[in-house]
């Protein structure tokens, strides 16, 4: 899976893409290498909005778009939620895809139909 770190507002450091990187880790390991992974850190400039900065992603795979958006007092922090949420999401997107798999073979199994072995 590729990575892209962006952000507007605020500079992008070796640490903190490398911590972007680590915790995005597992989720490239569920993921297509051929998914793509956009991460955008921004930080407000107005002093009246308390959880100042931000971080948004967006996952694209094969088929359709995951995307998550946190905003938090510290980086960090946000993208630390950030990465458990489009972790919860491709969960939720490989089990629904593993069901439909399975409804469809038992499907083709009640109508008398037996499975192609090339799919």
């Amino acid at each position: 899976m590729r990575i892209e770190v962006v952000g507007r507002n605020v500079e992008v450091t070796d640490e903190l893409r490398e911590h972007i990187h680590k915790r995005f880790h597992r989720v490239a390991k569920q993921v297509s290498e051929l998914a793509r992974l956009d991460v955008v850190l921004w930080e407000e400039t107005n002093p009246a909005i308390r959880q100042c900065e931000g971080a948004e992603a967006t996952l694209y795979l094969k088929g359709t778009t995951l995307h998550a958006e946190e905003c938090e007092e510290q980086m960090i922090t946000a993208v630390n939620r950030l990465s458990d949420d489009i972790q919860r999401q491709v969960k939720r997107h490989r089990e629904l895809r593993r069901k439909r798999s399975r409804t469809r073979k038992l499907v083709g199994q009640m109508r008398g139909r037996t499975p192609e072995l090339g799919n």
